[in-house]
C-alpha cells in the first residue's frame, strides 16, 4: 500500500509545482506575446481591497480602493507590485493582494476590402472619437487645475469635502455614522487609516492600530 501512495503524492506535488510555475510565467511573457500577431490579456482577481497608487514609489498617491473580489488587467510587474489597468483607471497595486489568472487571447478581426464601383467617389474613413476621459480631465472640469492636480496625487487636508475625499482616495471600505440634533459624525474606514468626516467635511485623520 505505501508503494502505491508514494509515487501519487510526488505526482500531486509535481503539479501543485507546475502550477506556480505557469502563474510567474504569465508575468515574464506579457512582452515577448506583445510581438505576435495576437493581444494577450493577462487578468488578475483581487484576494483583497488594495490601493491603486499612481506612483508606486509614492505611497500618498492613491487613486483609490479597490475592492476585494474584482478583476484587473495585469500590464506588467515585479515582485513587489503589479502594473494594472482597473476600470478607466491606470496604476500600481501590491501584489501579494492579487492573484493572476488564466491568460486570454484575443484574435484581431481583419477588415474586408470594401469594393468601389468605377466612377464612384471613395469616401475616407471617419476618426473614432475618443468618449474616455481620463481621471486628470474629470477632475479638472470639475475643480480646476490646482485643485484636480492635488486630488489625482491622492493628497487630503482639513476642511475639504467629503466627495472631494472620494475622489481622492475612492469609497471608503466602511462608514460609521452618528446623527445628533443639529450634527452628522461619521467616521470613513480605509484599509490603514480613519477619516474623520463631520457635516460632510473633513475634520482630522490617523493610522488604524490593530
Amino acid at each position: 500500500m505505501k508503494k502505491i501512495i508514494f509515487p501519487i503524492l510526488l505526482i500531486l506535488i509535481g503539479i501543485a509545482v507546475q502550477a506556480q510555475v505557469n502563474r510567474t510565467e504569465v508575468l515574464q511573457n506579457l512582452e515577448k506575446s506583445q510581438l505576435s500577431g495576437h493581444d494577450q490579456t493577462v487578468v488578475a482577481t483581487l484576494k483583497s481591497s488594495s490601493r491603486l497608487f499612481g506612483d508606486p514609489n509614492d505611497l500618498t498617491s492613491v487613486i483609490l480602493i479597490i475592492p476585494a473580489g474584482d478583476t484587473v488587467s495585469v500590464l506588467g510587474g515585479d515582485s513587489t507590485y503589479l502594473h494594472v489597468v482597473y476600470k478607466e483607471d491606470e496604476g500600481y497595486i501590491l501584489k501579494r493582494h492579487a492573484v493572476i489568472n488564466e491568460t486570454s487571447v484575443f484574435i484581431p478581426q481583419v477588415k474586408q476590402p470594401v469594393q468601389v464601383q468605377q466612377d464612384q467617389p471613395v469616401q475616407e474613413e471617419q476618426p473614432v472619437q475618443q468618449q474616455q476621459v481620463s481621471r486628470f480631465t474629470y477632475l479638472e472640469n470639475k475643480y480646476g487645475t490646482n485643485m484636480a492636480a492635488r486630488l489625482n496625487a491622492g493628497k487630503i487636508w482639513k476642511g475639504m469635502s467629503a466627495e472631494m475625499v472620494k475622489d481622492s482616495w475612492g469609497k471608503p471600505v466602511k462608514i460609521n455614522r452618528v446623527i445628533g440634533n443639529s450634527n452628522v459624525k461619521e467616521e470613513w474606514i480605509y484599509r490603514n487609516t480613519w477619516l474623520y468626516i463631520e457635516n460632510n467635511y473633513l475634520v482630522e485623520w490617523g493610522p488604524i492600530r490593530n
